[in-house]
Order: C-alpha cells, then structure tokens, then sequence
C-alpha cells in the first residue's frame, strides 16, 4: 500500500498547495508505516521534481507529456487514478485548490473511494477527518469506510516542515490517449507579477470605503510592504474598480491566510463565508456598527485614509529595523 499526493502545477513549478499536499501525505504515510509518492503530469526539470523530496516524498512519478502541460480534468483524473492502481494507493491526496476540486469528485467516483473534501486536519486516531461546515461556523468529522480514500486538502491548514531529502525520479506510462484530452488551449492569460490569492499567507483586502480606484495605491504598497497579495469585496469588483481575479467571498474566490486585513468592508455575510476561515482577521472601518467588528480578532475604528498610511509607515519602520 501507499499514499498517492496530486501534484498541481504551473509551467513545470509545483503549486504551494501541492507542497502542503505532499507534506501532509507523507505524515499520513508515516501513521501508516508506508511510503508517500507523487504523480506530476506534465514537463518539468528533474531537479525540481527530486526536490520534491524536501517535503516528505520518497518517490515521484513523473508523466512527461507536453499535453499535461495545461490542466484538463479528464485527462488528469485518468491518470492519477491508473497511478494509484499502479502503487497500489489505498489513499489518495488532492490539494483543494481549483484543478484539486475538479479532479477529486471525478477521482472518488472512477475508484469506487470515499472522499472528504476541503480537510483541515490529519486523520485522528481512529482516522477521522475534520473539515470546516457551515461557511466556516463549526467543524464536523467525516470518517471514510471504503477501502481506498480521496482527501482534499485545505489551502494553508498544516505548517511545512522541509528536509534535505530527495524524491526517486520514476517516468510513468499514464496510459491517456489523444482521445482523453478534452480541452484546447486557444489562448492562456495569465497575471504576472502578483502573489496568487490562493497560495498567499497574507491577503490585504479592502472595499466600498475607499470611495474609489484612484485610491487603490496604499492598499497596493501595505500589500508589497507586507509581501501579502490584494483583494476586494464584490461590489468594487462589479463596478470595475478591480479585477474579478481579486473578488474574495461566498461567490468568488475563498482565501485561509495566516493574516487577513479588511479594510472599507462592511462584512456582509456572503464576504464573510470567504474569509472567515483566516487565522488572523484585521478589521479597519469607520463605521462601529460595521458587522465585520464581530468576526474580527483585531479592529480599528478610524478612516482608512488616515489609518492605513500609519499602518504602512510602521511596517517600513519595523522592517527597517528588522
């Protein structure tokens, strides 16, 4: 038996959530006194794929086909599932990120396996699984009974603990024809430069209250300050004040950073179903009643316009100092 780790990528580089993955799937593998392996579809230097040994993994399979260069469900699931038939994998671990929660459902259905998505926690004792329900408001325990599971994995639920050791470098027949793949890459737009919200330890996110994009600017430099990435509410997405990309909540994107910073956001509760899961949560609003105050570890009452600008002062300060 073993534990098989999904390994997302993009352009050849393993995604932060697959290295969390990797991490927790050999934890799993140690309770289980097996080994943990990764499946990597697509081009990638091999450097990169033993370093993938830095987080726990002992042996990665690697598929090198240019055609699992971009993402495509059915191909992938086909895959990984003949990877786990191939390893003999009676576990199965998925990061919950995009591609993660496309693939997983299709994973449990096609091996016949239980499947526990958006995990926070390694399996407890009699191998019970916690995750978040209820938009975040309480915690159940799932415990699978089929012989093979899938887990997914929460976004920045374990802290990586790294090593010097390497993967085993093993090529891997997938076993996916021309026929499997179902989707066609006409064009590929990609945002450069920024900190993807997804994998982002600290997000600096703001609304309404900034009156408008103009005013953008020291939300943009506490972020940089901070090495955090951007968001917004939906409603400054929707008027176009920033791009959809950004749009964090119960309709958009679902952010678990260590540190969260709401800045001119009321906290309607559909915001507040995306990020409420947040380790740390910053409040700044000049508005008391602001429902956001409730949820918050830390609040501040004041105008964002002169609140943020002492805020950002500190940090170069402290970093300065530091």
């Amino acid at each position: 038996m073993s534990v098989l780790i999904y390994i997302d990528q993009s352009n050849g580089v393993a995604k932060k959530a697959s290295l969390e993955a990797a991490f927790y799937g050999s934890k799993i593998a140690a309770k289980k006194g097996t080994e943990a392996i990764g499946i990597f579809l697509g081009e990638a230097d091999a450097s990169a794929l033993a370093g993938l040994g830095n987080f726990g993994l002992t042996k990665v399979l690697h598929v090198n086909e240019a055609g699992f260069n971009h993402f495509d469900s059915k191909a992938a699931t086909k895959a990984v599932a003949n990877a786990a038939v191939a390893c003999a994998a009676d576990c199965v671990v998925v990061p919950f990120n995009q591609n993660g929660k496309i693939i997983a459902p299709r994973l449990s259905v096609r091996m016949k396996a239980g499947y526990v998505p958006g995990t926070s926690a390694l399996p407890d004792g009699e191998g019970q699984l916690r995750k978040a329900v209820f938009s975040g408001k309480a915690y159940a325990d799932y415990k699978v009974l089929t012989a093979t599971e899938v887990i997914g994995l929460s976004a920045n639920s374990i802290q990586i603990e790294k090593t010097d050791a390497t993967a085993n470098i093993e090529a891997f027949a997938s076993g996916v024809d021309a026929s499997d793949f179902s989707v066609k890459v006409l064009r590929l737009e990609t945002v450069e430069g920024e900190i993807p919200l997804t994998e982002a330890e600290i997000v600096v996110s703001a609304g309404r209250g900034l009156k408008g994009p103009e005013n953008w600017g020291m939300i943009e430099d506490l972020a940089k300050s901070l090495g955090a990435a951007t968001a917004c509410s939906r409603p400054v997405s929707d008027i176009g004040w920033r791009p959809h990309h950004e749009h964090v909540g119960q309709t958009g994107i679902t952010v678990k950073p260590n540190l969260y910073f709401a800045i001119g956001i009321s906290g309607a509760i559909q915001h507040l179903a995306g990020v409420n899961q947040s380790k740390v949560m910053v409040v700044i609003n000049n508005d008391p009643e602001a429902p956001f105050f409730k949820s918050a570890d830390y609040g501040i009452i004041g105008d964002a316009f002169e609140v943020v600008p002492r805020l950002l002062a500190e940090v170069k300060k402290f970093k300065a100092g530091n």
